[in-house]
């Protein structure tokens, strides 16, 4: 069993590390505001997502049961699609031009 925990543990890691890469990447290099935001909101929170997944099993399973992990988790994706909306629509309010247009209405055919 530890074998096997070591290797879930291990991936778990990997993966998490190469989604906070790629998030970090992505707010270095993307140009403008919204898509700088897109980047961490989204990868940074699965990284971290995956080293407290990890966490939370390396010592559920050499001592006694880790809630904090799991907690911390579960306020991490809750809180950080939130606060991602929130600064768009911070944005948005502080720049109307940034809106993107409406899409164009088809005529209904039924002469109302």
């Amino acid at each position: 069993m530890t074998l096997l925990l070591e290797i879930v543990v291990t991936a778990l890691l990997v993966a998490g590390a190469a989604f906070a890469l790629v998030g970090s990447w992505g707010l270095a290099k993307f140009t403008d505001f919204y898509r700088r935001l897109h980047g961490p909101s989204k990868a940074t929170t699965l990284g971290v997502g995956c080293v407290l997944v990890a966490s939370g099993l390396w010592f559920t399973f050499h001592g006694a049961p880790s809630w904090h992990e799991l907690l911390i988790t579960l306020f991490l994706f809750l809180t950080a699609p939130v606060s991602a909306h929130l600064l768009v629509q911070a944005a948005l309010k502080l720049d109307p031009a940034a809106r993107p247009p409406l899409p164009a209405r088809k005529p209904s055919g039924d002469g109302s």
